[in-house]
């Protein structure tokens, strides 16, 4: 079974999704997660789902799961690069993904957890 990396940004944590996800896959990736989030302390999660191109219930509401279950451990979620088709599925299945911040690409998502870089050779 693969595994998917997570990788540590300073206290964010990043989880980009470069594989198709089976059940088993994103199951250890919630237990991988929760323990990487002890491990490290971190207080922002990031899920790029940029490579994700379709998802079923089971995968929507485990997002939703790995969101609360990270909020519990002092933790925001914020998923991003989630194309039109993947979010039209998701209000399809009725699923709402309640405490799940969103950003249409990585930059964006960190500035919402304000890590991201501000303001730029140009910018105020």
């Amino acid at each position: 079974m693969d595994r998917v990396p997570i990788l540590k940004i300073g206290n964010v944590l990043l989880v980009s999704i470069q594989l198709d996800l089976q059940d088993q896959t994103v199951l250890a990736l919630q237990e991988d997660l929760a323990d990487r989030i002890t491990a490290t302390g971190a207080h922002g999660v990031i899920i790029d789902i940029t490579a994700v191109e379709i998802v079923d219930s089971f995968i929507g509401r485990m997002f939703a799961t790995i969101a609360a279950m990270s909020r519990l451990m002092d933790a925001e979620t914020v998923v991003v690069g989630m194309r039109p088709a993947v979010a039209i599925t998701l209000v399809e299945l009725g699923l709402s993904l309640g405490g799940v911040r969103t950003a249409l690409d990585l930059e964006e998502g960190m500035r919402l957890l304000g890590t991201g870089a501000r303001g730029g050779a140009g910018g105020p």
